[in-house]
């Protein structure tokens, strides 16, 4: 059992212009005036480009097996196309460099939303090409650091970057189309899919997923239209990614949402073994229990969607260990995979004390039940081989700005100064007790 902590590029490294780095969605949205709360942006973030070294540092005090980090594609292939970028190879390779000097396992994403300005401009993911251009990239990340790297996960939350970028508007890169987002989510499907097959090519011997937003999605009632209106709710949540993925094609309720919202516009014959190509993981990035009503009049999934109680965290999501249990039983089935919690963690109103210490007991809690949850379901029989928390940094939270700490660390981000929080000390003894356990080793 690994047990280790995420982030991703965009929400630490900053140095945006730095190392021949091209624009990102990301950059544009957060320049578009009232996306980002109170105008923050990137520009700077954890400035983890250059403080990685004291970063892994404080990894390797926490004792983590496996640190979860994301390479940036605009970072890497400004323009989404053609070589890579020497600079960014080299800054990436002293990354994984540190991570084995260390004995952390690094765990590579190579997509995390930070999608090239060019290819957005180009249609972005709802256009087929942008997923032949991630195949493309994943191919030459794999061959240039597949001497580092062993376990690879393809997208992460494509859920987000379709829905939340193309439909909702609330991430990058902020437009309203439901027909869009349906395109881009096949599309980041199908570029999950392409990508495996370049990167089996490269390192055959490598361990690859991808990184789903699962969420544990309940009716409010018994009654056949809440139960009817949960379905829906899945469907759009987690059907839509985890059936191609692990099933080779959409759920009926998958087709009945969207078929004719463009989906059933955009499958070219032979996408669907494409996107189901073998994988040696699941990746599980679990924060929610969703209470569903029917409600005809809430947009097109007619459905009103409430965090189930306990709502501690700052950012008013649910407490339910128990859906992160159900979930990876749900995954485990439907995948017949390994599972890796990729993500899960929360956000609390963490400040210094004035002896300068960072005291989030809220936060404790939190993991204490979510990793209780974890050993119970490898206790009941599921292959659970990883948990990463989110994250081992606080740092930028892609619309909420700088207002959502999640972090194991605190950073105050005028002085960039790094405190430990007293989760870290938590999951640091954690860790060691579960070194010392009876839990399987992978």
């Amino acid at each position: 059992m690994l047990w280790g902590a995420a982030t991703s590029a965009y929400q630490i490294e900053g140095a945006v212009r730095e190392g021949g780095r091209g624009s990102s969605i990301w950059d544009d949205f957060c320049r578009t005036p009232g996306a980002v709360r109170g105008g923050d942006n990137a520009d700077v973030a954890c400035d983890h480009y250059h403080r990685w070294a004291e970063d892994l540092d404080l990894a390797s005090w926490m004792g983590l097996d496996a640190y979860r980090l994301g390479v940036s594609w605009s970072r890497l292939q400004p323009t989404g196309e053609g070589p890579l970028n020497a600079r960014a190879i080299d800054f990436y390779r002293s990354v994984l460099g540190g991570c084995r000097e260390r004995g952390i396992r690094p765990v590579v994403t190579l997509y995390h939303w930070d999608l090239p300005s060019v290819l957005e401009a180009r249609g972005g993911w709802p256009v087929r090409d942008t997923a032949v251009r991630f195949a493309d990239y994943a191919r030459l990340a794999t061959r240039a650091f597949g001497d580092l790297v062993d376990d690879w996960v393809t997208i992460n939350e494509a859920w987000c970057s379709s829905f939340l970028g193309y439909h909702e508007g609330a991430h990058a890169p902020g437009r309203q189309d439901l027909g869009a987002a349906v395109r881009a989510a096949h599309h980041l499907n199908l570029a999950h899919g392409l990508a495996v097959r370049e990167m089996r090519e490269v390192a055959p011997e490598a361990a690859i997923g991808v990184s789903s937003l699962v969420t544990d999605v309940v009716p409010a009632s018994s009654d056949p239209a809440d139960v009817a209106a949960a379905e829906r709710v899945d469907a759009n949540a987690n059907q839509m990614f985890l059936a191609p993925v692990y099933t080779a094609g959409y759920t009926s309720a998958v087709h009945d949402l969207y078929g004719a919202r463009g989906l059933h516009d955009v499958i070219v014959p032979g996408d669907l073994e494409l996107i189901a190509a073998p994988t040696d993981f699941a990746g599980v990035n679990h924060y929610h229990c969703h209470v569903v009503a029917d409600d005809p009049g809430a947009g097109h999934l007619a459905a009103r969607i409430d965090q189930a109680e306990p709502t501690p965290t700052s950012f008013g999501w649910s407490y339910r260990p128990e859906s992160l249990r159900r979930v990876l039983e749900r995954v485990a089935t439907t995948s017949g995979l390994p599972l890796h919690v990729t993500e899960n963690g929360a956000a609390f109103d963490d400040h210094p004390a004035e002896d300068g210490t960072v005291h989030d007991e809220e936060r404790i809690e939190y993991l204490a039940g979510y990793t209780a949850a974890v050993l119970e379901a490898i206790g009941d029989g599921v292959d659970v081989r990883g948990y990463f928390a989110w994250s081992l940094l606080d740092n930028f939270e892609w619309g909420e700005g700088y207002s959502q700490r999640f972090g194991l660390v605190y950073v105050d981000f005028p002085t960039q100064r790094r405190i430990p929080k007293s989760s870290a000390a938590w999951y640091r003894d954690h860790i060691a007790r579960q070194k010392a356990s009876d839990v399987p080793s992978m």
